[in-house]
């Protein structure tokens, strides 16, 4: 996907980008696979704010997407090629022989008019098909991954993420995290051939704040520009450091590089190797 830049009419429009939307092929959405979006905005389910900065934005409608993969041995049909606003990627309407519409994630380099199968045993290794881990090579590139079983796809769904198969072993298979993280994933879990589309998305420039707010992102202060009352980091005269052993969140505990995973996790036995943090 080609990235848009636009002439500096304005100093807001300086340095912005957009995408290009020339592989979209169908401007509406299907009716009965599009749900209206209920607004939370960062709240659980007592009403409380327990992520910031969320709020506003555009009317957005869900489209019901397949995760679970499960039309097993039915051939389908890429009919479609749709913008998602909820999404970083684009999403591909599938027609399957039955007469049935599901949308999946397009992966890169589908196009309309491809064929996708999904089945529990091995089929042909080609972008789009979706098979348990076990069949997948060794170095090949995955996305839609399911942790367990049955469950739906949880792992690789955003724009351009792609897990990598290590090998099979048993009754697990080693999977490799865009972190490089290494973790053992069952072996029957489901997963789609491909690399997430939409790979370029992470080249567009927002802007200006007003597209932002659009986006549903409410303002961020930073806590240097605070008082020492509002934030740790608050105080002084102009630009000042921030003054302490260990960068502090508003509440007043440690951030940036903080390990916050429970030791008792049930899934830690699982991870070979962990992820890369940066030394701050």
């Amino acid at each position: 996907m080609p990235i848009k830049k636009v002439k500096p009419t304005t100093n807001a429009r300086r340095g912005m980008s957009f995408q290009d939307f020339s592989d979209i092929t169908a401007k509406r959405s299907v009716k009965k696979l599009t749900v209206i979006r209920k607004q939370w905005a960062g709240r659980n389910s007592q009403g409380r704010i327990t992520v910031r900065h969320k709020g506003g934005g555009a009317k957005r409608y869900v489209r019901l997407m397949d995760w679970h993969r499960n039309k097993f041995d039915i051939p389908g049909k890429v009919a479609t090629i749709e913008y998602d606003p909820n999404r970083g990627p684009r999403i591909a309407l599938i027609n399957y022989a039955d007469g049935e519409k599901r949308y999946i994630i397009a992966s890169v380099d589908m196009k309309v008019g491809d064929m996708v199968l999904s089945s529990k045993k091995l089929i042909a290794i080609k972008t789009g098909n979706a098979m348990p881990l076990e069949f997948i090579p060794a170095g090949m590139p995955v996305h839609n991954v399911e942790l367990a079983p049955g469950a739906g796809a949880k792992l690789a769904r955003g724009a351009g993420n792609a897990l990598f198969v290590m090998g099979v072993e048993k009754k697990f298979a080693q999977v490799k995290m865009p972190s490089g993280e290494i973790r053992l994933i069952p072996k029957d879990a489901m997963c789609t051939v491909g690399q997430v589309g939409n790979i370029d998305l992470r080249h567009v420039s927002i802007g200006k704040a007003g597209r932002s707010r659009r986006m549903g992102i409410r303002p961020t202060v930073r806590g240097t520009a605070m008082n020492p009352v509002d934030h740790p980091h608050g105080g002084g005269e102009g630009n000042q450091p921030i003054g302490l052993k260990h960068p502090k969140t508003k509440w007043g505990k440690n951030a940036y590089g903080v390990r916050t995973r429970q030791k008792t996790k049930a899934s830690s036995k699982l991870i070979i190797s962990r992820r890369k943090t940066k030394k701050k």
